[in-house]
């Protein structure tokens, strides 16, 4: 699975927690504001069950996220 085909949420997504095999229903936007400006977007696929968590570790570091359904892209991270 090429990241584009993962981007586009072509068969074989999986979650990005650690440990998980769970096909991807969310796409997790966010960024480092320390080193990256608001059009410097990553994006980390999950899961149902760890969609919550995965944005909650991101937010504890003060980064921007935004949480979309797998597939959908942002263009910026505030």
């Amino acid at each position: 699975m090429s990241l584009l085909g993962m981007l586009d949420g072509g068969p074989g997504a999986v979650c990005s927690a650690s440990g998980c095999a769970a096909s991807a229903a969310h796409a997790v936007h966010w960024r480092n504001p320390r080193i990256h400006g608001e059009d410097r977007v990553k994006t980390w696929a999950a899961c149902d069950d760890h969609r919550e968590s995965l944005a909650a570790w991101l937010r504890s570091r003060a980064f921007p996220v935004a949480v979309t359904p797998f597939g959908e892209t942002v263009e910026r991270v505030a």
